[in-house]
């Protein structure tokens, strides 16, 4: 893990400087700004939040998997490993994700109203806090695992590496069977009965599909680098 410090010093370096961030930003800023009203229910307001930062995870993970020059890279991979500079690229993404995550719950239960889905059940703005930020934790992560396997090394045509990481997106979310459904259906749920729901099993899922997915994409930028 040291010797991945200093290229995730790098890649967040690299991403700000890049401004590549803006546009997946600025997409989640305005499906925030149209989908979370001052006043309303905590629970769905925070599930609503968590559920648009999944397809920003993939994109934020191809921006910062396409967003080191070939020759840098290169340079990168001899010094360290193909497969630490993919980490980091993807760890990167993660973090960011995860970071504006924490940034947007915080904000959304601010504004909203601690009261269940019919305004009579008063709902614990903490453990509603806390129950909305493991459900963005579980969307980052499954975010991040779609943009690992949907982008180089495994794709390698951006044309149709957006078009997988956008499918895949949306498909994660409306699976039945996805972690982040289940994180997010719990928070509508509870917002219905008015008790805070801690999605921890979906996080958990969630982590070891992300672990498995990074770790696939990083053998195989070692083979094909």
């Amino acid at each position: 893990m040291t010797a991945v410090l200093p290229l995730l010093r790098y890649q967040t370096a690299l991403l700000i400087r890049s401004h590549r961030w803006l546009p997946p930003l600025l997409l989640y800023g305005i499906f925030l700004v149209v989908g979370v009203q001052s006043g309303q229910p905590i629970l769905d307001s925070l599930g609503y939040t968590a559920a648009g930062l999944l397809p920003v995870a993939a994109w934020l993970v191809r921006v910062c998997v396409v967003g080191d020059p070939p020759a840098a890279r290169q340079i990168a991979a001899a010094a360290t490993s193909p497969a630490r500079v993919h980490l980091a690229c993807v760890l990167t993404a993660l973090l960011c994700s995860v970071a504006l995550g924490t940034l947007a719950t915080g904000i959304v239960a601010g504004i909203s109203s601690p009261y269940s889905a019919d305004h009579r059940v008063a709902v614990p703005i903490g453990e509603a806090t806390a129950g909305g930020l493991l459900a963005a934790v579980t969307c980052a992560l499954l975010g991040t695992a779609v943009g690992a396997l949907c982008n180089w090394p495994l794709l390698r045509r951006p044309g149709w590496a957006m078009l997988a990481t956008t499918l895949a997106a949306l498909l994660t979310l409306v699976q039945r069977s996805s972690p982040a459904q289940a994180a997010v259906g719990d928070l509508v749920s509870g917002s219905h009965s008015g008790t805070v729901p801690m999605p921890i099993w979906p996080c958990l899922v969630a982590a070891l599909a992300c672990a498995a997915a990074t770790a696939a994409a990083c053998a195989l930028s070692s083979r094909r680098s």
